[in-house]
């Protein structure tokens, strides 16, 4: 008898599912993007590393050097200077990974049979991606110099790298932003998403519509506490960071709250506009679930490296919030930066706040149909 209870329940679970063609669309479709987008996202070599130059005496070695590195495929030189002092820019903006550093007269060395040296300079932010470029750095300048001493001459380069922002490369202090990410947006979208879809099944969200209250002020009302939540667990998550981890801040702790909130807000928002284009709680959530945790996760940098991408799939990146947030994050915590360096991404997160607050706001009627 009660296998037959059981059996009955299941059957009317599978009709109650069946019969929510939305859940069932998600539940068909949604994985199968997923697995696609991130079969291509989730690896781990690097390629087009942003290679800057500073060679003040070029000649025939550093040119060789260099010509080997562009051959090399992994290398894109993005500056080629003569003096060393455009590299902090560089670094601090985001807009070179790696950096070598030729000594004067290289070639007169070599000529000499003397050691020339030059220095490795590597954005150590994601330990795990600097340690790969140095790797394929010094494998470019190990068989530079193999070439060089191929006809028996005694040259020989020496590399001398420095990591920087992450020197001691650990790796909590990748990490620990891509986790205060992930919980804003645990805490935002999903649960905004989640509450909203509840009082849409159980008809008190009509009630509310057909109320003196405008459907922006309904909307305010619901997710402002999720907003003081979230606010709160950025405080708790920075403590931790801190107290625990032992997570450097060089930056500005009230930029890096401004920014949090800002980020929390283009959560709430996506949060409302999923609940509004879904029909049930279950859809929300799924949706919810696979539309923000996952991307935010793989497709933002923060475990596996963009550079790692293929070309076509770093635009995609790009609409996906926590992306952004992370470079911010890390360049306040790790870099120092402020908002002279990270006013892009911040623009870019008030752009995405802006358009899907309208969005949601747009998608509650004011009236019942």
């Amino acid at each position: 008898m009660n296998l037959q209870a059981l059996a009955a329940f299941m059957a009317k679970e599978v009709r109650h599912i069946l019969r929510d063609r939305q859940t069932l669309t998600i539940l068909v479709l949604m994985p199968l993007v997923q697995v696609v987008l991130f079969g291509y996202a989730l690896r781990s070599d690097v390629r087009n590393v942003r290679l800057a130059v500073v060679d003040p005496s070029p000649d025939y070695v550093t040119m060789g050097l260099r010509d080997r590195f562009t051959a090399a495929r992994r290398f894109r030189i993005v500056s080629a200077t003569r003096s060393p002092a455009p590299l902090e820019e560089l670094f601090r903006r985001g807009a070179a990974d790696v950096a070598i550093v030729f000594e004067s007269d290289v070639a007169g060395r070599i000529g000499r049979s003397e050691p020339a040296r030059i220095q490795l300079v590597v954005d150590a932010a994601d330990p795990n991606t600097g340690t790969t470029m140095q790797n394929h750095a010094r494998a470019v300048i190990g068989l530079y110099q193999a070439e060089l001493t191929a006809g028996g001459g005694a040259s020989r380069i020496d590399a001398d790298t420095r990591m920087r922002f992450n020197p001691t490369l650990e790796s909590v202090n990748l990490f620990i932003p891509g986790l205060i990410a992930l919980v804003l947006t645990l805490v935002s979208a999903l649960m905004t998403a989640i509450s909203l879809s509840r009082e849409k099944e159980r008809g008190t969200m009509e009630i509310l519509l057909v109320s003196p209250l405008r459907p922006w002020q309904i909307i305010a009302g619901k997710v402002l506490p999720y907003l003081v939540l979230a606010f709160a667990n950025v405080l708790t998550a920075l403590l931790a960071a801190w107290a625990i981890f032992h997570v450097p801040f060089r930056g500005s702790v009230a930029l890096l709250l401004a920014e949090s909130l800002i980020y929390a807000l283009v959560s709430l928002a996506l949060g409302v506009l999923v609940a509004a284009k879904t029909s049930s709680q279950r859809a929300a959530m799924l949706t919810a679930l696979l539309a923000t945790m996952l991307p935010s996760t793989l497709l933002s940098g923060m475990v596996f490296p963009l550079a790692s991408m293929p070309d076509w799939l770093v635009p995609v990146t790009t609409i996906v919030p926590a992306r952004w947030f992370i470079t911010i994050a890390r360049g306040i915590m790790l870099k120092g930066v402020g908002l002279e360096y990270l006013w892009r991404e911040t623009l870019v997160l008030v752009a995405m706040t802006f358009v899907l607050l309208v969005a949601a706001v747009r998608s509650f009627k004011p009236r019942m149909a």
